[in-house]
């Protein structure tokens, strides 16, 4: 527990599968360091639904304080989704990334897809903001994921996908990243053609964590699932209390774990 979270976190992708949820919040961070999971990872869209907003409209100031309010309750590596890393905030993409290790952050993710232009961006444009990236990440020594945003973005081009995640290893990037892949044979293909660690989501339907193992995946994370599970439920209760007039109980083992956690202090 003395190393730095960094080299935990670096440490992990080479050992082994590992499982790294997305808390939404603060709460959320410590519930999940509580039941012993060993990386955490923010949700941009997670996040964005804690401020009562939509994805993409977090500046760039509020993530970094809900980094560092996460980093500070809890002991594990902290990765963070941080979109395109605000390219058009002062000093781009490497005064965020700068500004994320400073907050505390192990690592953090840069993808591909451009709201602003509504589009996937060009290779040779991914390539050089990831090449910028990945200069930055190695002089604050935190760990690069980039993300190929394709199948999540209605971009069905698996050639396409597995051709920018060699070019953004081949870039500098630690860890490459595309979301939405749920076929155990392309993931496969990327695990054996990307030359470094690959992050998986995990999705309803899909692959579980001891398939993606099985594939050679090294990091899985949930995205919103978690967040999306938690206000869900909040939301179904409410109705029922709405349309009948009745709470509903809570489940006794959920309510020790999070008082438990609630009331211990980041080691």
């Amino acid at each position: 527990m003395n190393a730095r979270p960094v080299d935990r976190f670096r440490e992990l992708h080479i050992r082994g599968t590992f499982v790294m949820p997305n808390p939404h919040d603060v709460g959320a961070a410590r519930i999940l360091t509580a039941q012993g999971f060993e990386a955490l990872a923010t949700t941009s869209s997670g996040f964005a639904n804690a401020l009562g907003r939509l994805d993409a409209t977090v500046t760039r100031e509020e993530l970094v304080e809900h980094v560092r309010a996460i980093c500070a309750i809890t002991h594990l590596p902290v990765n963070v989704d941080s979109e395109r890393c605000y390219p058009d905030d002062a000093g781009g993409v490497e005064a965020t990334i700068e500004l994320l290790a400073e907050a505390g952050a192990a690592g953090c993710s840069l993808e591909d897809w451009n709201p602003d232009a509504g589009r996937i961006e060009p290779l040779a444009e991914a390539v050089e903001t990831i090449g910028r990236a990945a200069a930055a990440a190695a002089r604050v020594g935190i760990v690069l994921t980039a993300r190929a945003e394709n199948h999540i973005r209605g971009v069905d081009d698996f050639d396409d996908t597995v051709a920018r995640l060699i070019a953004y290893r081949q870039a500098g990037a630690d860890v490459v990243y595309a979301p939405g892949l749920v076929d155990l044979a392309r993931i496969r293909r990327v695990v054996d053609e990307a030359g470094a660690p690959v992050n998986v989501l995990i999705l309803p339907g899909g692959p579980s964590v001891a398939d993606l193992t099985d594939a050679g995946v090294r990091r899985v994370s949930v995205g919103t699932g978690l967040s999306n599970v938690a206000y869900g439920a909040l939301a179904a209760a409410a109705q029922r209390l709405l349309d009948e007039g009745v709470i509903a109980g809570e489940p006794r083992l959920a309510r020790e774990l999070a008082a438990r956690a609630f009331a211990s202090n980041a080691e």
